[in-house]
């Protein structure tokens, strides 16, 4: 899987996958626990979105969103491997 700046203006990120699909994810207007850093505003937005886990398709949107960006590091590039180290078919 790869990440990259999505080409989408109203989104923020796109993931690509091995298989060819690509799915666009971020609000771009809004901010993420990887800029912010704010520990109470990441468990608010988990507790609201931890439904959108309920698909399994690691694929969705809301479940990258999740992961990488809300996920326990502030750090991208960590989200990142721990979402692919937890995915590894992707």
């Amino acid at each position: 899987m790869k990440l990259e700046a999505s080409p989408r203006k109203e989104k923020k990120w796109r993931a690509t996958f091995e298989d060819g699909t690509h799915t666009d994810f971020g609000d771009a207007s809004m901010e993420y626990y990887t800029q912010h850093h704010d520990k109470e505003r990441r468990e608010a937005y988990r507790s609201r979105h931890k439904k959108d886990l309920n698909t399994h398709d690691p694929k969705r949107a809301g479940f990258l969103s999740y992961y990488i960006l809300w996920g326990s590091s502030t750090s991208i590039a960590k989200n990142l491997a721990a979402y692919k180290k937890a995915h590894p078919s992707l």
